[in-house]
């Protein structure tokens, strides 16, 4: 079942000043590296100085065996997300060719692990993150692609309780597309992750119009042959996500019909 409340993890990240964040950091990313990287996790990010700190301490905060590597992607910043990355102690590469594609792009032949976990500058990711969503790449060859879900962080004043209900009924909306349209549908950037070689293999995240980079890698990933989509249904791999793309879609219950009507209308 999905969290009612945020965990206690949220509300202390949530909690801590800039500063505080960056000496945790600074802190716990060495202990993440280990020597040479098994798994680079992307992020890539444009103008997110407000966020950009809670992946990088939540994810180097991960308890894990495997050694990783961060890597932020400055997509052609105009604010301090680059500084406050660098203070961290964490790489950043330059994008300047707009848009996630190629951000994403840079990122993944920039990385030094054999896995790519995606996340998105503008979430918080659990404590056992890493090590729920490598292992069933490491030790199943017929995985191509593993997945999560993901939650959102109530924007200011509003219940917590209101996005659980929206995010059952997501839910059951993606075990319709998963059964009757195209699983695929069902990965998303924040929340995924695979082997770089065969994502390089199938030209990384050039995907179609009208399609998005994830969704269409793992179609891509699963049509060369290099096995089935994952879905990783414990809690402990949800990643926690700001509200903005719902509030942009004109809130809530907007969205909700939106996505309903997406599902529903023949291709």
């Amino acid at each position: 079942m999905r969290p009612v409340v945020l965990p206690s993890y949220i509300n202390k990240i949530l909690s801590y000043s800039n500063e505080e964040k960056i000496a945790l950091i600074k802190a716990k990313y060495p202990g993440l590296t280990k020597g040479m990287p098994d798994v680079t996790v992307v992020i890539p990010a444009y103008n997110e100085e407000e966020n950009i700190l809670n992946p990088l301490v939540s994810i180097a905060a991960n308890i894990t065996r495997l050694s990783v590597e961060i890597i932020v992607v400055n997509n052609n910043c105009t604010d301090r997300t680059e500084e406050l990355v660098l203070a961290s102690g964490v790489k950043c590469i330059r994008e300047t060719i707009k848009g996630v594609t190629a951000a994403r792009t840079a990122g993944l032949h920039a990385a030094k692990g054999k896995y790519i976990l995606n996340a998105d500058a503008d979430s918080i990711y659990p404590p056992d993150w890493i090590e729920s969503m490598i292992p069933p790449l490491i030790n199943d060859s017929s995985i191509a692609i593993a997945y999560g879900r993901f939650a959102f962080l109530p924007g200011q004043g509003r219940a917590r309780f209101t996005y659980f209900v929206y995010e059952h009924i997501a839910d059951i909306l993606r075990v319709y597309k998963r059964l009757f349209k195209e699983e695929a549908m069902n990965v998303y950037g924040c929340n995924s992750g695979f082997r770089k070689e065969q994502c390089l293999q199938v030209n990384g995240y050039e995907h179609p119009p009208g399609t998005n980079e994830d969704g269409w890698l793992a179609v891509k990933l699963r049509e060369k042959g290099f096995g089935r989509l994952y879905k990783v249904y414990t809690n402990k791999a949800i990643v926690w996500t700001v509200d903005r793309h719902l509030q942009n879609d004109g809130g809530l219950l907007k969205a909700l019909i939106m996505r309903v009507k997406q599902v529903f209308t023949p291709r």
